[in-house]
């Protein structure tokens, strides 16, 4: 036994033996976080266009994190079958080092490659603006916990989230993944939400968090996106840089074990225009230096390499740095303090920098140590380096998990507006228009025609404004506001009978042409048909409130500031709002 393999050392110990015995390739093999796909019937993937095969990841490029893709469902019990032949993959290669296996968030609706994936069989819950919107830090808790057992009942021991950012431009198209607006707030959920994953310190029974996306996303130029090039730009007209770093102060003290820094570069600041991931002012100095954190640092997916995804050419995310060649861009990463790079699978040029003289491999050993340093921690080298697939069967999707995520969802509603229609009445004819009417028949009449109904429930998806297809397809970006087109069946029906419109805010719709049409107005964050119809017929009582506010109209939206929250001009509905039904 190698002192590195006796679960009785220290940890530093342990961490230093090991490092002293492994080769650059296998040092630089550690500093790759990238995309895996987990076969359906829980086999290793032999590659595609898209995605390498697991052997060539683990045994050819020595890469042992990796970040789970399911093109389709998977069962958890399949998910925990393809963890245990990994790790035994892993284990038969050079020191036997074994697999951190993370996730994008799993628990929600939403199914969007670069973000976050449908629960399938994990307990469903609102999407984490949802959360935000229960404004419940003990609610948090319990989802983080229960997200936590699942995790690591499949062998998934990295969350990359929960994500800090805040929601302070209403056009970002992130902005379902953040927990609201308004900072002291989500620095409370934040807390409670690592508390959940990770416990009271990271070991054998935690998940790793990963917050992101450091210094904080959320003031996106004009709301676009940093995965395109169009989107580039982070921008604090309202000066309010230091507003957005709170959340991840609340992550500190809480004991984040990980941070993921953003794509986007900042315009305007005292920081250098380049993206986060290249940016040695705000990872050594600020995260490093102001905060302290010596946890490991990953960069978002694809700061190196051109790539095509779902058919669409995704140039690298080098923003700023855009002419440097491959090299150049690990060696500014290496430079600003990063530890691994994202979505990238290229060890060799990590090994050709060394080798060069460019990087020192001193400079190399200090991700390393910070790495294995968690892997330690975890268990994985000793009692957690494999799982039982029938205990997470058990475990994953258990009842108990499910009824929590569906009473969440049911205080994650928030009710807009009311002209007395709600609660509705049991048995009453029921017009239904996006609403599954096997679910319904358990409390009306359901009926074809709204000239017969007593009553109508119509439930609508935010706007936006499509962009192309491929990957860009999966991010609502643009307008908050429908065409005429697109509203006119929702108003149709309102003029016919008392409507109730719930509207899915993904982002923050601007529903003024909906206030006196519709007979009552619910905003919801990811919650089912059965959570919708408990609160409307009041077998549940509504009790969330805005996590952020509704403008009135997009000039107000387009006249804000993207760095200050709740901005716009004569909200429709202010941050906060929702009424007791």
């Amino acid at each position: 036994m190698h002192p590195y393999q006796d679960p009785t050392r220290c940890l530093d110990d342990r961490v230093g033996d090991l490092l002293s015995r492994l080769s650059l390739a296998e040092k630089a093999g550690l500093m790759f976080h990238t995309m895996i796909i987990v076969n359906p019937d829980g086999t290793l993937h032999e590659g595609d266009a898209m995605v390498a095969s697991a052997t060539d990841l683990v045994a050819g490029k020595l890469i042992n994190h990796v970040n789970i893709l399911t093109t389709g469902p998977v069962a958890p019990r399949r998910i925990a079958e393809w963890h245990n032949r990994i790790q035994a993959l892993a284990e038969s290669t050079g020191p036997g080092i074994p697999v951190t296996v993370s996730t994008d968030p799993r628990h929600g609706v939403i199914d969007n490659p670069a973000a976050s994936a449908a629960a399938g069989g994990f307990s469903a819950w609102p999407e984490p603006i949802g959360l935000g919107a229960t404004k419940d830090p003990d609610l948090v808790r319990e989802f983080a916990d229960i997200a936590r057992q699942e995790y690591v009942a499949a062998g998934i021991r990295v969350a990359l989230h929960p994500m800090a950012d805040l929601a302070t431009e209403p056009r970002w198209a992130r902005t379902s993944g953040t927990l609201g607006s308004d900072a002291d707030m989500v620095s409370a959920l934040l807390t409670a939400y690592i508390q959940g994953l990770q416990g009271p310190a990271l070991g054998p029974d935690s998940v790793a968090a990963m917050v992101k996306h450091f210094p904080g996303a959320g003031p996106q130029m004009n709301g676009e996106d940093a995965h395109f090039p169009y989107g580039r730009e982070q921008v604090y007209p309202g000066g309010m840089w230091d507003y957005h770093l709170k959340p991840f102060e609340a992550a500190f003290a809480a004991g984040a074990a990980q941070v993921m820094p953003y794509y986007g570069m900042p315009v305007d600041t005292e920081h250098e225009q380049v993206g986060f991931g290249f940016n040695r002012g705000v990872i050594e100095g600020l995260l490093r230096g102001r905060y302290g954190f010596d946890g490991v640092v990953c960069t978002d997916w694809g700061l190196v390499t051109d790539a095509e995804i779902m058919g669409t050419p995704m140039p690298a995310r080098a923003w700023g740095v855009e002419h440097l060649d491959r090299l150049g861009r690990i060696e500014r990463i290496l430079q600003a303090g990063a530890d691994q790079l994202g979505g990238e699978q290229c060890p060799e040029l990590i090994v050709e920098l060394v080798e060069r003289g460019r990087v020192s491999e001193a400079r190399v050993d200090v991700s390393v140590r910070r790495i294995l340093r968690d892997k330690f921690r975890l268990g994985l080298f000793d009692e957690r380096r494999y799982v039982d697939p029938d205990a997470t069967a058990r475990v994953v999707g258990r009842s108990a998990f499910r009824a929590a995520g569906l009473e969440a969802q049911r205080r994650s509603l928030v009710v807009l507006d009311n002209d007395g229609v709600l609660p509705l009445t049991e048995g009453a004819a029921v017009y239904l228009d996006g609403v599954d009417p096997a679910v319904a028949a358990g409390y009306a009449e359901v009926v074809d025609d709204p000239a017969r109904a007593d009553v109508a429930i119509v439930r609508r998806a935010a706007p936006f404004e499509p962009r192309g297809g491929g990957f860009e397809a999966f991010f609502h970006a643009g307008r908050l506001e429908w065409t005429a087109d697109e509203l006119a069946p929702v108003l149709q029906v309102a003029s016919t009978v008392p409507t109730v419109v719930d509207v899915w805010l993904d982002r923050p719709a601007v529903l003024t042409p909906l206030t006196g049409q519709a007979a009552a107005l619910v905003g919801s964050f990811g919650s089912s048909d059965e959570a919708l119809l408990d609160v409307l017929f009041g077998r549940s009582p509504s009790g969330g409130t805005l996590p952020f506010e509704l403008p009135s109209s997009m000039a107000a939206v387009a006249a804000s500031r993207e760095d200050v929250p709740n901005d716009t001009a004569d909200p429709l509905y202010p941050y906060g709002h929702g009424l007791i039904i």
